[in-house]
């Protein structure tokens, strides 16, 4: 869930729009508390403040009357206890007494840096019960106590918590917010899976007509980036077919032609070299179907002793002593493209039979079914391949001695086109390192 988030646009163009909203609320915080915290500011609310409790010792009165509190509490929605040698009265009969309350100064009327206001001398704080309660001495000796409280006593506050309603209304924001941005967003969805099926080969498919805007600007980019691609491949395949056919026909008719040679071996050297030439078409135009990523396979169940059995009843039946089959694959299938499959073992055995002595041992081809990987390993009991030729392996044309190919003949193909089928079904194809003499080559295919 994590790891979804942290890859969805969505979700961090989000996370964008809170870090900025946060930085721009903590920024404006600091912009108010500088300007309040300068000396003139602070100067100027202060002795406000300073005037209105004046205001109320005065209108109360020295001593304080009853009456004169009374008629406060009728303007301004306060409440008034009022404490002294003769007097112990209170606005409200519910006014908590003073023995219940502990005063003391403000951290927000400090002398401080930080405090919002300068200090009111004579004055001390309380709070309780969601009142706050202001304490000033009256009198000429200040033998009175007159208590303020706001809201009124009788004022109970009813409704959700206002940090409640605060923390709603920005989760509610939160969920707009996401899903404005999903909105937004989607079709980048709708082009991803496009694309997925284009690149999987289907250059048919488009995709749908979107919105119009750049997410739709974009996917009509893809959709021509598809059209050119299979028209570019469509006329590679023509050119390829093309010269297939331009260089298959000469080639029989030079064939046609060395049969009335009368020297019989020139005849065989020309036929043998026509032959190599032929090889060499089919296995180029085989290459480059594999090599390419939008040829699909022909997958079909198959069973893999079966196929194994087929192949060398069709290519090696004269060899079938030389090859040593072991079959560790309990009867497994496996859905794979048969005829290339059988192209890359054919090759695989074919170099190990080419490059083996009679005399050294039978070639061993092993099957297995290894979790969800069907394995073919052929070993050798050759010359083996020098680890600077198994830098190699795999390449095209590529020939490890030029004086044992004279011998073995080989185009250097056959290990390209094995490379190519594994590749193909998306696996790979090995040079295992046996610590002997030969060589040993795996090549494991998903099932």
């Amino acid at each position: 869930m994590i790891r979804q988030l942290a890859r969805s646009l969505s979700f961090r163009l989000l996370v964008i729009f809170l870090l900025l909203g946060g930085l721009f609320v903590y920024g404006t915080f600091v912009a108010i508390r500088w300007v309040y915290s300068s000396d003139d500011i602070r100067g100027l609310i202060s002795g406000h403040l300073s005037l209105h409790v004046q205001y109320v010792r005065e209108d109360i009165g020295n001593p304080p009357r009853i009456d004169r509190a009374v008629a406060i509490t009728e303007r301004v929605p306060v409440d008034i206890r009022i404490l002294g040698p003769d007097i112990d009265w209170a606005s409200d009969p519910d006014f908590p007494r003073l023995s219940e309350l502990t005063f003391g100064p403000s951290p927000a009327f400090s002398d401080d840096p930080g405090a919002w206001v300068d200090e009111l001398l004579g004055i001390e704080f309380a709070r309780q019960d969601d009142h706050n309660f202001l304490r000033m001495a009256s009198g000429e000796n200040g033998e009175y106590d007159i208590v303020v409280v706001t809201p009124r006593i009788s004022d109970i506050r009813s409704g959700p918590d206002l940090s409640y309603i605060i923390v709603g209304m920005v989760l509610t924001l939160l969920l707009l917010g996401y899903a404005a941005v999903s909105w937004l967003f989607k079709p980048i969805r709708a082009i991803r899976a496009g694309a997925e099926h284009i690149g999987r080969g289907n250059l048919d498919h488009r995709i749908e007509s979107i919105r119009h805007d750049q997410l739709g600007d974009l996917a009509k980019d893809i959709n021509k980036l598809a059209g050119d691609v299979q028209s570019m491949l469509d006329a590679k395949r023509s050119l390829l077919l093309g010269i297939s056919h331009e260089l298959r026909t000469p080639l029989s008719r030079m064939r046609l032609i060395i049969e009335f040679l009368d020297d019989d071996k020139q005849q065989q050297e020309i036929r043998a070299e026509l032959i190599e030439m032929e090889k060499i078409i089919v296995s180029l135009l085989e290459a480059e179907r594999l090599n390419s990523r939008h040829e699909p396979l022909s997958r079909s169940v198959v069973g893999v002793r079966a196929l194994v059995d087929a192949l060398i009843a069709d290519f090696f039946e004269r060899d079938r002593d030389r090859i040593q089959i072991i079959d560790r694959s309990d009867g497994a299938s496996a859905n794979i493209d048969e005829a290339r499959v059988s192209l890359l073992l054919k090759n695989l055995v074919s170099n190990a039979l080419r490059y083996s002595p009679v005399d050294s041992g039978a070639v061993e081809l092993t099957i297995a079914a290894e979790g969800q990987e069907l394995v073919f390993r052929v070993r050798d009991h050759g010359p083996g391949i020098s680890p600077g030729e198994a830098e190699h392996i795999g390449e095209p044309f590529y020939r490890g001695d030029p004086s044992r190919t004279r011998d073995t003949g080989g185009t250097g193909l056959g290990l390209y086109l094995a490379t190519l089928v594994a590749r193909a079904h998306g696996g790979s194809l090995e040079l295992l390192d046996t610590g002997e003499e030969g060589a040993c080559f795996e090549a494991r295919l998903p099932n």
